[in-house]
């Protein structure tokens, strides 16, 4: 039976069992959505093309699904772009479909029409032009194939206004198989073995670990080995929630921001187990004092990512989650010996640290502190909820004050720190989870860059609650102009900003303000108990900073710690 390339492309995402996308229409792409009108998948429309992106990608950060975004051509598909290099940077799988001009008009300056293939090649995993209809199954097979497998990454589809339109038989493949693209699964054995050698054999081992834990699913290996080998545990901003906070081998977030205890073990410790992490420069701080005197293990799916940045002594490519289940069965069934005599040292040295500089503010009566809404936040829901954030000192207080125990409960742009990320994060992990309470953290500034996406919370009935941190500044870098620029606030106030609760009930959500530190709780549980979209609005202390803080370039054993 002939198909449309439309309804071919419906048919696709049916086959690969994608139940939600996110999208905008325009021209090109009015075919795909008169068949979605009847189709059972679920589209979310959103007001900016960046939004769907963000919602994509949160979407499939909570879920582990693969996230699917929907645009049009020319301005629609460019829009797309901040989104689909966040993605790029944080390795989340996402498929976005772009519309393109009939492919005779491809080159001649078409009406909304833009190279997006050529725009988005230094930032998509793979992308696609479709050029006829009979390759667009077998096109859209291989994109959710990419984007989900290896190393995961965003895939772009540019789908041409005659491919829709055409008509051919639909078949869709049953495997893919591309040729130079063979993903290694299972970490070599000998190398394996090598690592295990050189743990046994340290005195003074740190797991560094990394979002590659929470896209394999292996926070549960991870944590059984980590508790079975005795080792102290640090993760990075996109490692949160692999391995338990509450567990007393957790050390926090290591860098620039990280805990005292964390930068301090990772700097004296001889054996660097680096497990799905890429050594990232807000990681490192100065690279040549980064762990200077460790041995260092790194397990990681991407072999370009081994020895990029810090020299590797032991290598293992290969999918975090099986490299430490052999780990875990080859300790197990071994003689392997309890270790807790020779890394006693270690542990009272670690929890030397841990006493010495802990994460703390001051909160006093009348100025709301930052980190005070993070904590009520926490305590209000006990940790169980998922919690975006924008960009800036929200995220790193996020990250510092709210605890994660569970992967894919944190959802947050790293690599590329995009502002404007959050909420439409948060309404696509909402997507994802209905019944769930999702907590988008914000700042003033961040949180307009896509605030129109209350709109799309309010149509779907999408129950996100907004906290935004409302300092007046775009904080961090006011932060820095503080630091290193002689608090000349160029450009970082927050002059004339918009009366969020009023904003808030213009959009139809429910909008709640709160200037006292008494009033911070009743606010946040207010919020939890409403049904629909909330915006929290917390007037905090204006010049609050974010610490520790590891200056720019400098090692981590350089932190400010006030």
């Amino acid at each position: 039976m002939e198909l449309s390339g439309a309804e071919i492309l419906i048919e696709c995402l049916k086959k690969e069992k994608v139940h939600t996308i996110f999208g905008y229409p325009g021209g090109v792409v009015l075919n795909v959505y008169d068949v979605l009108y009847d189709s059972p998948v679920r589209h979310i429309l959103v007001r900016h093309e960046q939004a769907a992106v963000h919602a994509a990608d949160g979407f499939a950060r909570a879920s582990g699904e693969v996230g699917v975004a929907l645009v049009t051509s020319g301005p629609g598909a460019t829009n797309t772009v901040t989104g689909i290099a966040t993605a790029y940077m944080d390795s989340i799988p996402l498929v976005v479909f772009s519309g393109q001009v009939p492919t005779a008009l491809i080159g001649n300056d078409a009406f909304q029409e833009a190279d997006i293939v050529g725009i988005t090649r230094p930032c998509t995993k793979h992308n696609f032009l479709v050029k006829d209809v009979k390759d667009l199954a077998r096109i859209v097979r291989e994109a959710f194939y990419l984007a989900s497998t290896g190393r995961p990454g965003p895939v772009l589809v540019d789908l041409p206004k005659d491919v829709l339109v055409g008509r051919t038989e639909f078949v869709y493949p049953e495997s893919v198989k591309l040729r130079g693209y063979n993903p290694t699964y299972e970490g070599h054995l000998g190398q394996i073995k090598k690592a295990l050698k050189a743990i046994h054999a340290a005195r003074r081992p740190v797991f560094y670990t990394g979002g590659g834990v929470i896209l394999s699913n292996a926070s549960r290996e991870l944590t059984e080995l980590g508790r079975l080998l005795q080792i102290p545990v640090t993760n990075t901003l996109m490692g949160l929630g692999g391995f338990p906070a509450s567990d007393s081998l957790y050390l926090g977030m290591l860098g620039m921001h990280g805990t005292y205890r964390a930068n301090m073990a990772v700097s004296h410790c001889d054996l660097l187990i680096a497990v799905g992490s890429r050594f990232d420069d807000r990681v490192t701080g100065k690279l040549d004092e980064f762990a200077p005197n460790a041995q260092v293990i790194h397990i990681d799916i991407d072999p370009t990512s081994i020895s990029k940045n810090v020299r590797v002594d032991v290598p293992i490519v290969g999918d975090v989650r099986n490299v430490l289940r052999v780990m875990l069965g080859l300790v197990k069934g071994e003689e392997w010996t309890r270790r807790d005599e020779a890394l006693a040292d270690w542990h009272r040295e670690v929890e030397v640290w841990r006493g010495a500089h802990q994460l703390a503010y001051r909160q006093g009566a009348d100025v709301i502190k930052p980190q005070f809404v993070v904590e009520q936040l926490w305590e209000a829901t006990r940790g169980d909820c998922i919690v975006a954030t924008e960009v800036g000192q929200n995220q790193m207080w996020s990250a510092q004050f709210f605890p994660q125990e569970n992967p894919r409960c944190w959802v947050t742009s790293g690599g590329l720190g995009t502002m404007g990320f959050g909420l439409p994060a948060a309404i696509g992990a909402q997507a994802a989870f209905p019944e769930r309470t999702v907590i988008d953290v914000a700042g003033d500034g961040s949180i307009q860059m896509n605030i129109q996406e209350l709109a799309t919370a309010v149509q779907y009935n999408l129950p996100v609650k907004v906290a935004i941190l409302n300092n007046g500044f775009l904080g961090m870098v006011r932060q820095w102009q503080e630091l290193f620029y002689g608090k000349r606030y160029s450009h970082t106030r927050m002059e004339y900003a918009p009366d969020f609760v009023k904003l808030a009930e213009a959009y139809g959500a429910l909008g709640i303000r709160a200037t006292r530190p008494d009033e911070v709780r009743p606010a946040i549980d207010r919020a939890l108990a409403h049904p629909g979209p909330v915006v929290l609005d917390f007037q905090v202390d204006a010049e609050e900073g974010v610490y520790p803080m590891v200056p720019a370039g400098a090692p981590l054993t350089k932190m400010l710690l006030t």
